[in-house]
């Protein structure tokens, strides 16, 4: 750690001095911050497994990031739906595709593919996913992450 004075965390004052004189000046807060957070998804803080998938996640500070990683034949509806007792998906998500590719299906019949390189947001209108082709899956997950599959 290292110790920092933050302009934003300094506070304005006024005061009367001797013989009418007027100062001004700042009261600052002294906080403590760290130079660098280093995580891995070698190391996650927590693992959700569900058949056919995983999203582990990494806590960096105030931030939830999660990683999805899904087999050839997984469905939201069918590996995720029984664990969190909702028929589709209702998280919002922002990510990208690391890998692979899958699709996003919304109750109303628009289906959407995600593809490798994509950055995607799905509202969190109740939606369904599966992988197309036979190649894993694999996406990075910065909103949402915290509520996915649990």
């Amino acid at each position: 750690f290292r110790q920092s004075w933050l302009d934003a965390g300094r506070t304005c004052f006024w005061t009367s001095g001797s013989h009418g004189n007027t100062y001004w000046g700042f009261i600052f807060m002294k906080t403590i911050m760290e130079d660098i957070i280093l995580k891995n998804f070698d190391k996650p803080d927590e693992i959700r497994k569900f058949d056919k998938g995983r999203f582990e996640i990494v806590k960096v500070a105030n931030m939830t990031i999660g990683r999805a990683t899904y087999a050839p034949g997984w469905k939201w509806s069918i590996d995720v739906s029984p664990l969190v007792d909702t028929e589709f998906c209702e998280v919002e998500h922002l990510g990208m595709v690391i890998a692979g590719s899958a699709t996003v299906a919304f109750k109303d019949g628009e289906i959407y593919t995600l593809e490798k390189g994509d950055i995607f947001y799905v509202s969190p209108q109740p939606h369904d996913s599966w992988v197309v082709g036979d190649q894993e899956y694999v996406s990075l997950h910065f909103l949402g992450a915290e509520k996915y599959a649990d």
